[in-house]
């Protein structure tokens, strides 16, 4: 009797290590198989999403530019493109940024002759003008520089496209003589050392005068001639 109960108790005790075998292995398999819940979760931040492409490119999952990521320059923020000044002030025009371009513009019956100068920002960008243009006429006698009319002249700003007028005026050469023949018309933009010669639309002449004669004169920018 004795015997049969060492014999089932030895059975018992052996399908017990049996059983305990079988259940490690199982859970070696299964934590060879899925990898931690940490690991995961660290592997997709560093893949194709929108945190590693904006630390690649700048740009997010869907490969659009985020906003604010532009520069200060002239490739996305208020550079030279953009025609702001590094005092924060708009740019001013230059000389070959502006088409120039001279009309007659007198009014039959008035007693002195007018020519509009037109100013076409052509730049590419905003720009600004203030102050008198320089205004010289050509003539067989030499240069003659047109007075300024003393009216005030506003700051303007053109953006690309716009343009400004302003007007000249002379005396009439009513006198019957031949009197000076003006050759051509020298225009120098506001704050601007490089000048630009047209042809002179006006009157083909002016009166000989001593000096105590009607002058030749130039109004601000945004004038049409006449006094404004």
């Amino acid at each position: 009797m004795r015997v049969h109960k060492l014999t089932i108790a030895a059975m018992a005790l052996a399908a017990g290590l049996s059983l305990t075998a079988c259940q490690n292995d199982d859970a070696g398999t299964d934590q060879g198989a899925a990898p931690p819940a940490a690991s995961t979760a660290s592997s997709s931040t560093g893949g194709s999403g929108s945190t590693g492409s904006d630390q690649q490119g700048g740009t997010d999952s869907e490969g659009k530019t985020p906003a604010g990521t532009g520069g200060s320059d002239g490739t996305g923020g208020t550079g030279a493109t953009g025609g702001t000044a590094e005092n924060g002030k708009t740019a001013k025009c230059r000389t070959d940024e502006l088409e120039i371009t001279a009309i007659d513009a007198t009014v039959g019956g008035d007693d002195r002759g007018t020519v509009a100068v037109d100013l076409k920002n052509g730049g590419g960008r905003d720009c600004s003008l203030a102050g008198h243009a320089g205004v010289d006429l050509k003539t067989n006698s030499g240069t003659l520089s047109a007075e300024r009319t003393g009216e005030p002249a506003p700051l303007v700003v053109l953006k690309d496209g716009e343009r400004t007028t302003f007007g000249i005026t002379y005396p009439i050469n009513d006198s019957g003589g031949s009197g000076v023949r003006i050759t051509g018309l020298v225009v120098t933009p506001p704050d601007e050392t490089k000048s630009v010669t047209l042809d002179w639309p006006g009157g083909a002449t002016l009166p000989v005068t001593d000096g105590s004669g009607t002058p030749v004169q130039v109004g601000p920018l945004g004038s049409a001639g006449q006094g404004g």
